[in-house]
């Protein structure tokens, strides 16, 4: 199943209803929405500095994940950012594809 990395970061508003209800509700209506997707969360942690939180999720398509970024994203009290993460495997399969490409100022 394709993995997520979203990057949350939280307006105001949505600090102030951190702090009011917890981390671990945070955690808990995250997990039943990638359920409700088809998935699973595999991590959740928060962070300070530049982002406010890190979660990892497993999810059955990339609609799926758009889904959950759009649908979080729309509340307008937090902010997420969607990375789609590859595994080594994957990565040793995108090595053997070559495409025909000429980088900008080469000639073929």
């Amino acid at each position: 199943m394709p993995r997520f990395l979203l990057i949350v970061n939280y307006a105001p508003e949505g600090a102030r209803a951190l702090l009011s209800s917890g981390g671990s509700a945070r955690v808990s209506v995250v997990e039943k929405a990638a359920t409700g997707l088809g998935g699973r969360l595999e991590s959740f942690d928060f962070a300070f500095g530049s982002d406010d939180a890190y979660t990892i999720v497993d999810l059955p398509d990339s609609e799926s994940a758009a889904a959950l970024a759009l649908t979080v994203s729309s509340s307008s009290v937090v902010r997420v950012r969607t990375v789609v993460l590859l595994t080594a495997e994957q990565i040793d399969r995108a090595s053997q594809i070559h495409p025909d490409y000429t980088p900008p100022g080469q000639t073929t």
